[in-house]
């Protein structure tokens, strides 16, 4: 007898998801910033394989991972999706013999992992973004000291996610040298090296205030701080060489409509060609050859492309088409999603466009969460861009999104 699983969703899943978005995080880019994390993380609990999860609506990505190169999996694959349903951790000492996960491919077969332990990444906010996990071949024990450490562990991911944050945003919002300069010095420069200093008077008087237990740890912020300075200064670095130019190519915080389509392909591809499904990425061929902000566009286009592939029978068709027009006052970006799925009938278009939650499972019998196409409408909202659907039931879908900016 097959049971159907149920799959767990947080109570605040909508709210986790717009969080989650609001990090903005290119899941390709970040791996370096939290290796050694992964790493220590593993040698806490003496596993083979460590790995920062962030779960999105339908896909779980491995931002960064230690002992097993992985970077994505479909979320009810996983066993974080359990994870971010607490507040504590979540272990299971025997995938083998839990019904959830005996028949996953990552214990059946090659690295044929068994044991497993994670801890929610959770935002001041109470939003479990994701999951950092430690998995290995054989059951571990894992000690309470451990368990704390490999929280304390969790902790410094999600610290680090918001840093990266905060300079995205202080980024975004200067628009001259001198005022990025005097932003990044108040709200990074200046706390930081406060902290520094306090560690380092904390570091001095130790052995007096008996804390030699946590100097060590006293040692590791001490380095992230100064390792965080001097990326805010690589940062103005990289602005003054930006700053004040004619013409310039895409920064950090910036698209070209090629490496757009790079990312689409990178991401994308893997779960087309998992369910055998043609997956294309190409330009308006009139584009111009502008860079634009990138500012929630992986989000927004992600959620539309699994969302197609999901709703699209094996053989069926999805195709992106970025566009970028430009005139002496705007761009203007056109991102078309198609696919030849089944297609939504009124009542589903008018619910999507109004912002409620549409959901049902895919074509492969993939679960539904229902917050997907949502968490579209809302960034595109929140962007002040428009979004059109245009779909005939069991023909397929094209969601077609328009963003502009001010030149």
């Amino acid at each position: 007898m097959n049971i159907k699983l149920k799959y767990p969703i947080p109570a605040n899943e909508e709210e986790r998801l717009w969080a989650l978005s609001e990090f903005d995080v290119d899941y390709t880019e970040v791996s370096h910033v939290f290796k050694d994390l992964v790493l220590l993380a593993a040698k806490i609990a003496k596993t083979e394989v460590s790995l920062v999860n962030l779960i999105d609506s339908y896909t779980q990505w491995s931002v960064s991972n230690h002992g097993l190169p992985i970077e994505q999996m479909e979320r009810t694959e996983s066993v974080c999706q359990y994870t971010i349903t607490t507040n504590d951790y979540f272990e299971v000492k025997e995938l083998s013999k839990d019904e959830r996960f005996k028949d996953k491919a990552y214990v059946v077969s090659d690295p044929k992992l068994d044991y497993y332990f994670g801890v929610p990444l959770t935002t001041e906010q109470g939003y479990n973004l994701g999951a950092l996990c430690v998995m290995d071949k054989t059951v571990k024990d894992l000690s309470p000291e451990k368990i704390e450490l490999l929280k304390i562990v969790g902790k410094e991911v999600v610290n680090r996610l918001v840093a990266l944050k905060t300079i995205q945003e202080l980024k975004a919002q200067a628009t001259a040298k001198e005022e990025l300069r005097k932003k990044v010095a108040h709200d990074i420069r200046g706390p930081l090296g406060g902290i520094i200093s306090l560690t380092q008077i904390i570091s001095m008087q130790g052995e007096n205030n008996k804390l030699s237990d946590v100097l060590e740890f006293i040692n590791m912020i001490q380095k992230a701080g100064t390792s965080l300075l001097d990326l805010a200064t690589e940062i103005l670095n990289s602005e003054d060489k930006q700053i004040n130019t004619k013409s310039r190519e895409a920064s950090a915080d910036d698209f070209s409509l090629e490496t757009f389509k790079q990312k689409l392909e990178r991401l994308y591809l893997p779960q087309a060609k998992n369910k055998a499904i043609n997956y294309t990425v190409s330009l308006v061929p009139e584009s111009v050859d502008m860079p634009f902000p990138k500012n929630k566009l992986l989000q927004i286009t992600g959620n539309l492309i699994t969302n197609a592939i999901k709703f699209t029978p094996a053989n069926g068709s999805v195709s992106v088409m970025l566009g970028l027009s430009n005139s002496a006052r705007q761009q203007i970006l056109t991102i078309k999603v198609a696919d030849t799925g089944v297609g939504l009938n009124n009542d589903a278009v008018k619910q999507i466009l109004s912002g409620n939650k549409h959901t049902s499972d895919g074509t492969d019998g993939e679960a539904g969460f229902g917050f997907g196409l949502a968490l579209v409408k809302r960034l595109v909202d929140d962007l002040h861009g428009t979004m059109h659907i245009d779909s005939v039931p069991n023909e397929g879908t094209t969601f077609t999104i328009s963003l502009q900016w001010t030149n």
